[in-house]
């Protein structure tokens, strides 16, 4: 039976992704076969889970996914594994005001699924002031039930001990003491973490992290916290439909986020993907029957992408006859120009109307609920979406092609109309989950 653990926070930034990827990565390579999933909608995490331990990642997402589908995800996660590591997006209790049960947060998870909770904290510039912290977590809510803490970011082996000693006091078992260290810290960009992919010595840094792990924490005792993981039985119908049978996919360091469940429902469905990559100049496969321009980081390689004419070429032909969809990345892409960080103007696809600029960088976040005014490969008109937005890209130009999708916030405010449409070609700046109910 598949055991699991949550590996929650206070907040952002206290270090759970190397902790999590550290004791997946050891785990690993003690022989365990060890799955990562995320909690929320991250989908750069799950890249650098499914590196360290060989099997694909997962979100787990109680906002943007119906229970049943969330139960069919997280039972599939426990297909050939030991043990689920399922790490918190930002700090364990957030999310957004929902029903019950459908806040986003990782507590939900830990509800749901009777799961216990590792604690991460980040104790710098505190030392017993951490047992207050580690006590809020352990009686805010019975029902997310704090398992054990691992201290981070310590100082010396005397902040070690007045640490440990003050949460051990309250009867909850320091499992884990990491000491500061710089050089484990993974380096990001402005959506989060740089990629997976894109570490040229991802191994390497892959094993320090389980290298630390195997000195600071006892692996053998947070094993031995994990709670078997037995979701209800459930259902993918709520699952985003392959857009075509035969999906040319960009893919390259331009393009490169789409959420691992959506590809692997996919191909479970009998899909076939066909990667191309437009910074290598190539174009999408004429025998495909759809082409999916997923996002990722245009706006880094928009020289590369305006000086692709066999690229450009091939999109203009496949989008005559055939579907086109673009997720952020992707839609601005699709657009006649984008605007890169230094002010430089390129030419882009201009299957649609709109321009982007990412030199007036205007932060873009939260979850988003779509109803779709057309038919797309997202679905058929009036089909509702649920998915998350993450960009700091603008509108600078609007073009005059027609709305996609009529837009809301995750609490239901209407935000109006939302992404564009022109003959085969759709585009959206927001990334699509799983239907909606």
């Amino acid at each position: 039976m598949t055991r699991a653990i949550i590996i929650g926070a206070p907040r952002s930034g206290s270090g759970k992704t190397s902790v999590t990827i550290g004791i997946l990565r050891a785990l690993a390579r003690r022989g365990l076969k060890v799955r990562g999933a995320k909690s929320g909608p991250d989908y750069i995490d799950p890249g650098f889970h499914t590196a360290a331990t060989g099997l694909s990642g997962v979100n787990l997402d109680s906002w943007a996914m119906p229970p049943a589908l969330l139960n069919a995800l997280a039972g599939d996660a426990t297909e050939d594994a030991d043990f689920v590591f399922l790490e918190s997006a930002m700090g364990l209790f957030d999310g957004i005001p929902a029903a019950p049960g459908r806040t986003g947060s990782a507590a939900d998870l830990a509800r749901l699924y009777g799961l216990p909770v590792l604690l991460v904290l980040d104790v710098s510039g505190q030392s017993t002031t951490a047992a207050a912290v580690a006590k809020g977590f352990a009686t805010y809510d019975p029902d997310a039930r704090m398992a054990g803490v691992v201290l981070n970011r310590l100082g010396s082996e005397r902040h070690r001990r007045l640490c440990s000693d003050a949460i051990e006091a309250i009867g909850l078992p320091v499992v884990g003491a990491i000491l500061r260290d710089p050089s484990l810290n993974l380096p990001e960009r402005h959506l989060g973490l740089v990629q997976a992919g894109e570490y040229e010595n991802l191994m390497a840094h892959l094993d320090r992290l389980a290298d630390m792990v195997e000195r600071s924490l006892d692996l053998d005792a947070i094993m031995a916290l994990a709670a078997p993981l037995t979701p209800a039985s459930g259902s993918f119908s709520d699952a985003l439909p392959p857009p075509g049978q035969r999906i040319a996919l960009a893919e390259d360091a331009a393009f490169t986020f789409l959420y691992p469940h959506v590809a692997a429902h996919w191909r479970k469905a009998g899909a076939e993907i066909v990667p191309f990559s437009p910074l290598a100049d190539e174009a999408p496969s004429h025998d495909c029957d759809v082409c999916w321009l997923p996002g990722g980081y245009p706006e880094l390689h928009a020289g590369r992408l305006a000086a692709a004419a066999h690229f450009r070429a091939g999109m203009e032909a496949f989008s005559a006859t055939r579907p086109v969809h673009g997720e952020c990345g992707g839609f601005m892409a699709l657009g006649e120009a984008l605007e890169d960080a230094s002010g430089e103007t390129h030419k882009m696809l201009g299957l649609l109307g709109h321009s982007t600029s990412f030199a007036k960088r205007k932060m873009n976040l939260g979850y988003r609920e779509a109803r779709l005014r057309a038919d797309c490969p997202l679905g058929a008109q009036g089909t509702q979406i649920r998915g998350h937005e993450f960009h700091y890209a603008q509108m600078i130009a609007t073009g005059n092609d027609e709305p996609l999708a009529d837009l809301a916030d995750g609490q239901g405010n209407p935000l109006g109309a939302s992404g564009y449409r022109r003959g085969h070609v759709s585009g959206t700046f927001f990334h699509a989950i799983a239907r909606g109910e």
